[in-house]
Parts: structure tokens; C-alpha cells; sequence
């Protein structure tokens, strides 16, 4: 009999996580034959530890609650889960109600019939226009730069089979993004389709810096197309710099007009200036990123592992 791991992230969801637990019991836990749910605590300043804790009561055969040491991140809450999780197959859940519950048990049938990867794609969104304009560009930078592989109106909730989720481990990268990570190893992978809804309770953490973070991980990780876009940079200001020494010289022999224009050169410089700069600015960016890396520091420490073990709580700290 197979079991499926549902790994929810929380970070301050104590008013969605009663409700969510009641809509998992009602559309998706009584269609799989064996299940968890594993609640990843990020570090959440609220009472979202103490709720998770309350459902685990309601069913400790059944229910983990994670504690992290701090706020690590959607990606570290997701990894942690996927460490503690003991199913054949693991579905991510966002804790704020916006994809339904009942996605779930597609996706395992989908699983059973043989696809290692099964993403939820949105086929529509109640989001405000601004928020749907910066979605279409992150997935189109990504379909550009990155993958032709990422669903062209995203994917946040995909379910993995055990071998993956063995290879997502490995990886073991901090600044990077977990979906392009499933969809660069590859596998077998399907696709189901639903409808993203609007958040009804709590305030949505999900900020503009994290967006922007979201986007720079995604693309320095996993393109190179910063840095050459930089040498075409290079190419294109040496080509208008000989272009413009040649048009001085020969305005200064052919009608003897001495060189002029001491304003639009301080233009030309400072504009070159900054554009040096964010040249050093993305050289940074990848050389930060790789002394990340190098440091070696794991991705998550777990504070706390709270469940159901031979009729006894367990708590422990990991990383």
C-alpha cells in the first residue's frame, strides 16, 4: 500500500491552518490509502506552532510538526520537509487555501499511473493585476533564460516520487529555487490543472524583496545569460566608442571642427560608469552565491520534530 507525504510550509498561517487540516480530511485524505502530513514551522512569529501541535493531537498516527531554528525560507521549510517525510511519493501544500485540496488525490493517481513529476499548473489566478502582470514576467524570464520546461502560468504545489525526492536532497543548495530544481532533473513528469483562488484569511508574506530574491536565484542559478549578456555589453559599448572616434577624426581633418562637447561626454562617462557597476554588481551576485556555497552551512537547522512514535511524542533538533 502506498503512502503520500503532504509537506506544508507554514510561516504565519494560525488562521488558515484549522481550516486547511478540515479541508485536507474532507477532499483529499479519505481518497489515499496511506498518508502523512508533514507541517514545517519557518520560523513564524505567530501562533502557528501551537495550532499545528493541536491537529498533530487529533491525529498522531498521521501528523509531524517541524519546527525550524529561524526563518529560512519557503525552499528550506520545503527541504526539511522532504527529510523528515517517510512516504513512497510527496505532494507540496501551500498553507493559505489557495489550491484545493482536492488536487491531491489527482496528482497520486497520476503518480500511479507511472509520472515521477506531477506539477499543479494554474489555469487562472484571483490575484490583483499587479501581482498577475509580475507573475507573467517571472515565468516568461524563466521560460527564456532558463527552461522551456516551467508551466507558463507557474506552478508552486508539485508532488515527487521517492527517487526524486532522494536526488532533491543531494542538491543541497541554498540560494536557488526548488521548482527549477525539479524541473532540471528531469523524470518523467505530468501535469494537472487548476484554479488558484484568493486568500480569505491572513496576510500573505509573500513581499516584494522575496519576489525580486526569487528571480535572481532563479536565473544566476541557473543560466548563464547574466554574464553574457555583460560580454555583449562590452562588445556593443566598444563598437559605439569606435564608431564615435572615428566620426571625431574625420570631422577633425576633413572641416578642422575641434573636438566639442564636454557635457555629452560627462554623460557617455557616467552612463558607462553605471553600467560598470552593475556589471560588478552581477559578478558579485555569482561570486557571493559561490562563497555561499562554499561555507557549507546546511540550508535548515531543525529545532524541533514533534510526532506519533510507538505512543510516545518525540522532540529533537537536526540539521
Amino acid at each position: 500500500m502506498s503512502k503520500l507525504s503532504i509537506i506544508i510550509p507554514v510561516y504565519y498561517n494560525e488562521e488558515n491552518l484549522e481550516d486547511l487540516y478540515a479541508d485536507l480530511k474532507e477532499k483529499a485524505i479519505p481518497k489515499l490509502p496511506d498518508y502523512e502530513i508533514v507541517m514545517v514551522d519557518d520560523g513564524s512569529g505567530d501562533n502557528s506552532w501551537r495550532v499545528m501541535n493541536e491537529i498533530r493531537m487529533k491525529d498522531p498516527d498521521h501528523v509531524k510538526c517541524v519546527k525550524l531554528s529561524r526563518n529560512f525560507g519557503e525552499h528550506a521549510a520545503l527541504l526539511a520537509g522532504f527529510n523528515i517525510c517517510t512516504g513512497d511519493c510527496a505532494v507540496t501544500k501551500q498553507a493559505d487555501l489557495q489550491e484545493d485540496s482536492a488536487l491531491i488525490p489527482e496528482m497520486y493517481e497520476s503518480w500511479r499511473k507511472g509520472n515521477d513529476v506531477v506539477l499543479a499548473v494554474r489555469r487562472s489566478r484571483v490575484d490583483s493585476a499587479g501581482e498577475k502582470v509580475a507573475a507573467g514576467a517571472y515565468y516568461k524570464i524563466i521560460n527564456k533564460l532558463v527552461t522551456k520546461d516551467m508551466p507558463e502560468e507557474g506552478t508552486d504545489c508539485y508532488l515527487l516520487d521517492r527517487k526524486v525526492i532522494e536526488v532533491i536532497k543531494k542538491f543541497d543548495e541554498k540560494n536557488s529555487s526548488l521548482t527549477l530544481q525539479v524541473l532540471w532533473a528531469g523524470f518523467k513528469t505530468d501535469r494537472v490543472y487548476f484554479d488558484r483562488q484568493g486568500r480569505e484569511k491572513g496576510k500573505g508574506r509573500w513581499t516584494l524583496a522575496k519576489k525580486f530574491k526569487l528571480a535572481a536565484d532563479s536565473v544566476l542559478s541557473f543560466s548563464y545569460f547574466p554574464i553574457r549578456c555583460m560580454t555583449w555589453l562590452g562588445v556593443i559599448f566598444d563598437v559605439l566608442a569606435l564608431i564615435l572616434i572615428i566620426e571625431v577624426l574625420v570631422e577633425y581633418f576633413t572641416v578642422g571642427v575641434a573636438v566639442r562637447g564636454w557635457s555629452m561626454l560627462m554623460c557617455i562617462m557616467l552612463f558607462t560608469a553605471g553600467v560598470i557597476m552593475f556589471m560588478l554588481g552581477v559578478i558579485g551576485e555569482y561570486v557571493w552565491r559561490t562563497l555561499d556555497a562554499s561555507r557549507n552551512r546546511p540550508p535548515f537547522i531543525i529545532d524541533e520534530i514533534k510526532e506519533h512514535d510507538d505512543g510516545m511524542d518525540r522532540t529533537e533538533g537536526r540539521a
